[in-house]
């Protein structure tokens, strides 16, 4: 994409449109009454997460990243072991540049098929006992797949039952819900330690929260300090974070229901591939019979023309002829109609030189 290029409506959830300093600041503003701010926000926010994912404790994090890394380190010190199991697309290997190992000294054995979900069977074929299994609800690289909650149940079971704990990459944790259709606190009872993010669907500034049993916790905790994650002021993290909690939260099923009826319209469209069909959680992938270069640059030329962002990236594929690209629901792409959607991928399609 053009950094230069005006965006004036994206189906990009994280958009520089919304994200811009001074259209946050003035959110922020919105939100700062020092007559009605809970005294200490960060612990405020810790309570209320605790409570809806039903753990004893929860703290917070400035990033995922370090979040994941200290929640996998401490489960490994608990049970003396240095391996971890993981689908071949985890977020943790293929974003952050295998800090598990670098930095903690994590081996991570990869579970599965890098294109379909983890199984039992995958899990059980992992040789050496490891100290956790993680799992990414939903899977975000295979376009918002999700287990069957019976499956999940076994999963996570099998995983204690071979002495290790079980974690949860709830980045998008408020998504899959709306899949799973049980409350928060029912999905986080199924794991020893979850992690949900501030930023992504909450659309907050950043930040990111790890909860689990007390214990746990607080050895989270050392880590914390121990890897500079403390910071003297994380209210500008923690109330646009409440915001979202109030204001988002409750829309996701909408936004799930938007995002059915628009890979609806785009698969009777029939130029791409809207998958899954239909979308488990407000996310879903456009597969699209053109090349990955082809579509990022006819993408540029809409944006260029039209002001609308149809993606951050896209993706290749194997065939050189294809590829893909994420949508993702949210305030932003509420303000496009299906019908709109559809056409705009046909117009990138052909623009791309797809059949």
């Amino acid at each position: 994409m053009n950094p230069s290029s005006p965006i004036r409506r994206s189906l990009f959830l994280h958009a520089s449109l919304r994200r811009r300093p001074a259209a946050v600041l003035r959110r922020m503003l919105e939100l700062v009454d020092d007559d009605t701010l809970p005294g200490e926000p960060q612990a405020a926010l810790e309570r209320r997460l605790a409570e809806l994912l039903g753990k004893e404790a929860a703290l917070f994090f400035p990033t995922g990243t370090m979040a994941q890394q200290v929640a996998l380190r401490v489960h490994a010190e608990r049970r003396g072991r240095s391996a971890f199991a993981a689908h071949p697309q985890t977020h943790l290997d293929g974003w952050e540049m295998q800090g598990y190992a670098v930095v903690h000294g994590l081996r991570l054995h990869r579970a599965g098929d890098r294109h379909e979900l983890m199984t039992t069977a995958d899990i059980e074929a992992v040789a050496e006992p490891p100290a956790a299994v993680l799992w990414e609800l939903p899977q975000r690289d295979l376009g918002g797949l999700l287990p069957e909650w019976a499956d999940l149940r076994a999963q996570t079971d099998l995983a204690r039952a071979r002495g290790a704990a079980a974690h949860l990459d709830g980045a998008r944790l408020w998504e899959a819900q709306t899949y799973y259709d049980r409350p928060h606190h029912e999905i986080a009872r199924l794991f020893d330690s979850v992690y949900v993010s501030l930023y992504k669907s909450l659309q907050g500034v950043a930040g990111a929260v790890l909860l689990g049993e007390a214990g746990f916790v607080a050895e989270a905790g050392v880590w914390l300090t121990r890897l500079g994650g403390h910071e003297p002021e994380t209210w500008p993290q923690v109330l646009t974070a409440l915001a979202g909690l109030d204001t988002l939260l409750p829309r996701m099923a909408a936004f799930r229901a938007h995002a059915i009826a628009i890979a609806a319209a785009i698969n009777k469209d029939g130029a791409a591939y809207a998958y899954p069909d239909p979308p488990q959680t407000p996310l879903f992938h456009v597969h699209v019979p053109a090349g990955r270069r082809a579509v990022t640059e006819a993408g540029a030329a809409i944006l260029a023309e039209r002001g609308v962002q149809m993606f951050a990236r896209v993706r290749s594929a194997p065939d050189p002829r294809r590829s893909s690209f994420e949508i993702t629901v949210g305030e932003n792409a509420m303000e496009f109609a299906p019908e709109e959607v559809a056409g705009l991928v046909h117009e990138l399609v052909e623009r791309a030189g797809g059949t």
